[in-house]
This record gives C-alpha cells, sequence and structure tokens, in this order.
C-alpha cells in the first residue's frame, strides 16, 4: 500500500482517477474504469473533490512518479532491453 488515499474500499487512489480524468476519461467511463468493481459517481465527486482540496500535493506526488517512470524507462533502454 503506498499510504497515498484511496477511494474507501477500493485500492483507487485519487490520483488514478485525477490521472485517468486528465487522459480524457468522463466521470461515467470512470464508472467502470477500474478493475476492483464499479464506482459511484458520488465515490469520483468525492476523489475530485479532495484532490482540489490538496491539488498541489498530488500534483507534486503525479510529477514525482511520471519522473520515476521515465527514468525506469531510460535504465531499461540503457540495459538494452
Amino acid at each position: 500500500m503506498s499510504g497515498r488515499p484511496c477511494i474507501a474500499g477500493t485500492r483507487v487512489r485519487v490520483m488514478d482517477i485525477v490521472g485517468a480524468r486528465n487522459a480524457g476519461v468522463s466521470d461515467e467511463e470512470l464508472r467502470e474504469y477500474f478493475s476492483s468493481r464499479d464506482l459511484t459517481l458520488s465515490e469520483i465527486h468525492a476523489a475530485l473533490t479532495y484532490y482540489y482540496d490538496h491539488q498541489d500535493e498530488i500534483d507534486a506526488t503525479l510529477a514525482e512518479d511520471a519522473k520515476l517512470g521515465r527514468q525506469a524507462e531510460q535504465e531499461q533502454i540503457r540495459a538494452g532491453r
């Protein structure tokens, strides 16, 4: 567990909702987007409310995760994989 805020009863993190939404996934599509279980619109909106209340912190986490992903890709390229 990452210790990051999640929708109760799921492993869907607030930042997962935000990332999918930033990628163009609609709220209606988000209901079935994650494999844990269908989400309610109330859960999605609560996650987005949490995001807007903690936007700087979550955006920094998203940026850090993206940076780590790019570093891992570069390491794989250098390793010839």
